[in-house]
């Protein structure tokens, strides 16, 4: 049974991951490392495809490996969390919620900016 529970919380999380990587305020990490959790503990078929075969997998298996982004990833994810939020901030007209989406982008700039990455030597290790 806690298998099968732990199998459904883990596509929730995936679906959820997917939507965040299109979504402004829905986050995708947490919701990977969610699925990454659920399927290694119910799932080695759907751990092993997650980690080799998804989207999502360079990235996490970065995340494992070395506890840091992959070259590049890093400013892709900033460039895309600007241009999501710019286009939330243009639509938003009222100004308390443009003043709590500035706040969350100035957190989100800052935790992305202390990410450490992985250099090009230390991943062909």
């Amino acid at each position: 049974m806690q298998r099968y529970i732990l199998l459904i919380l883990g596509w929730l999380a995936m679906v959820l991951a997917t939507l965040g990587a299109v979504l402004p305020l829905l986050p995708t990490t947490p919701f990977l490392l969610l699925a990454a959790w659920c399927f290694a503990r119910s799932s080695p078929r759907f751990h092993h495809w997650l980690l080799y075969r998804s989207v999502f997998g360079r990235y996490l298996r970065h995340w494992q490996q070395h506890r840091a982004m992959p070259p590049g990833a890093k400013s892709r994810a900033i460039v895309f969390i600007l241009l999501t939020f710019a286009f939330s901030l243009w639509m938003v007209k009222i100004l308390w919620v443009r003043l709590m989406l500035l706040t969350i982008l100035c957190c989100l700039l800052v935790f992305m900016a202390r990410l450490p990455v992985v250099e090009e030597e230390q991943e062909n290790r």
